[in-house]
């Protein structure tokens, strides 16, 4: 899907990561599918763990120095978004982190720079 980007810039940061933690859940899981990871337990466990806030936080650290002037505009608006709450086993840093990381990849899918996507989640799911 593309948006313009006046619809996308109309968007909440959060209303990004939404759309993002999507995305980058079904990178994930169609990467470790490719891998042959061949049981559902497996997979969801793996899942899991590239998911969880504080390996999103870890990932969007490896992907700072790659970002462009207008992609680290986008995470640092995700990751300074107001949330209401933080999940246990995440810090508030992490947690923060991990919103800005899903509100550049909602940002990339809904403005159809999926090229650009495809890079960033290769460096992630490579470098784990």
């Amino acid at each position: 899907m593309n948006m313009t980007l006046g619809q996308i810039g109309a968007l909440s940061s959060l209303a990004l990561a939404h759309v993002g933690d999507a995305v980058y859940e079904l990178l994930v899981r169609a990467s470790l599918c490719a891998e042959g990871v061949p049981r559902a337990d497996v997979l969801h466990q793996r899942t899991v763990a590239y998911v969880s806030a504080p390996a999103q936080a870890a990932a969007a650290e490896r992907l700072l120095p790659m970002l462009t002037e207008e992609e680290a505009e986008v995470f640092r608006r995700g990751r300074n978004a107001h949330v209401r709450s933080v999940p246990k086993g995440a810090s508030t840093g992490e947690y923060h982190t991990a919103t800005g990381l899903e509100a550049l990849f909602g940002w990339l899918y809904l403005s159809g720079r999926h090229d650009r996507l495809t890079v960033l989640a290769a460096a992630v799911l490579g470098g784990e």
